[in-house]
């Protein structure tokens, strides 16, 4: 996940923005001083701790109304007695310094603010959202969270790689809404996900602990008061099992976007969401069916929330995912790695977007890795086994 940080205002990478009120300071005094006595703008001087007030710090604007204040004096005074703009403008200039130092102290406050904020949203989904290596499990994976804004609430994007004596599980979903709430319904619907992902054997009962502890969540929501008992969430639960189909995966959709394969010859959609939402299969009367594709080894799948495929650009259209990928996967094969996929996708996705994304964005990837590599967290753990594992144990 990854967040774009308030920094100062910059000019080629530097701080070069108090350029910007000094050179319009000496413009100002060096017109005044060389034009006639009836095109006076000495009093003009007033816009220099105004705009220093919008794009500098507070000491940096203190600073320039002092020395608008003072520029003034001097070239006040430089006119003959009949043409001084005297104490008025005198005054304007003042009283223009302070409010503009005033203003450039609530603005850092504000500011203050929106990395407090930013702080505080990367600390809860790092709470979350668990690093992955890029390599886990004999799987090589690649993820990106955008925020929409900054200054907004967290959405409910989620996305995890659970290993287990039964294969590689992975999950990646959306919680509908935002703020504490859909932060609070993705975290129980990782940690259910983490316990089952590695003792069941069989990928349904992964899934039925999955709605089963989503329903449980919206229990406890409206037990404590919260309105949240409409809540759900759209998923896909995909299994890499071992042994018996090395190319082939089994793929349970609720609800969600239709996972893509992105191999050197193309891309591909798999299953389509043929289920309701977790939170939403009591309505049908059963939990949506798994399905078993191939895929082989060189593709890789490509799993998105909604905030790609909703992306509009200017004109309302939206963004094409499975051109966009198929159009990088023509120009250069290689995109179909993980990190290089995922990057691909994010860039599109902004540069539709015109870096304005009206929600939360999930972009994860991931492929099996050759069977000759070895890679962490692909074994049981010491003393788990097959029967009877204690709750919560063995987890990675």
């Amino acid at each position: 996940m990854s967040y774009e940080r308030w920094t100062p205002l910059r000019i080629c990478g530097r701080g070069y923005l108090w350029l910007l009120p000094l050179l319009l300071l000496i413009g100002i005094a060096a017109l005044d001083l060389n034009t006639g006595a009836q095109f006076r703008i000495v009093s003009w001087i007033v816009l220099v701790p105004g705009i220093s007030a919008a794009i500098c710090g507070v000491w940096t604007t203190a600073g320039f109304a002092l020395a608008s204040l003072a520029t003034y004096v001097l070239v006040d005074n430089a006119w003959p007695d009949q043409y001084q703009a005297g104490l008025p403008d005198f005054m304007l200039v003042a009283l223009g310094g302070l409010l503009a130092t005033l203003a450039a102290v609530l603005r850092g406050r504000e500011v203050r603010r929106i990395v407090h904020m930013q702080d505080a949203a990367e600390t809860t989904l790092r709470a979350v959202l668990r690093p992955l290596p890029p390599r886990w499990a004999g799987l090589e994976q690649a993820g990106v969270y955008l925020a929409s804004d900054v200054q907004a609430q967290v959405g409910g994007d989620f996305y995890d790689i659970q290993p287990g004596p039964y294969g590689t599980r992975v999950l990646v979903g959306d919680v509908q809404g935002k703020g504490l709430g859909a932060v609070e319904a993705a975290a129980a619907l990782l940690g259910s996900f983490r316990e089952a992902g590695y003792h069941e054997k069989d990928l349904g009962t992964v899934a039925e602990r999955l709605e089963i502890r989503m329903l449980r969540h919206r229990q406890h929501s409206t037990a404590i008061g919260r309105r949240e008992g409409d809540r759900f969430a759209t998923a896909v639960l995909v299994a890499f099992p071992t042994g018996d189909a090395p190319g082939m995966v089994d793929i349970i959709n609720f609800g969600h976007g239709a996972p893509l394969a992105v191999g050197p010859h193309g891309v591909r959609e798999l299953p389509c969401g043929d289920g309701l939402p977790l939170g939403l299969c009591d309505l049908v009367g059963g939990l949506p069916p798994a399905h078993r594709v191939p895929l082989a080894e060189e593709e890789t799948l490509l799993l998105v929330t909604d905030g790609v495929t909703e992306a509009r650009d200017s004109q309302g259209e939206f963004y094409d995912l499975i051109g966009d990928v198929a159009a990088a996967v023509a120009a250069d094969p290689c995109c179909t790695v993980p990190h290089r996929l995922v990057r691909r996708v994010r860039d599109g996705v902004l540069r539709h977007a015109g870096g304005r994304l009206a929600d939360d964005t999930t972009i994860f990837a991931v492929r099996r890795l050759p069977e000759t590599e070895e890679c962490p967290g692909t074994g049981p753990l010491p003393g788990a086994g097959e029967a009877s594992p204690l709750p919560g144990a063995g987890l990675s």
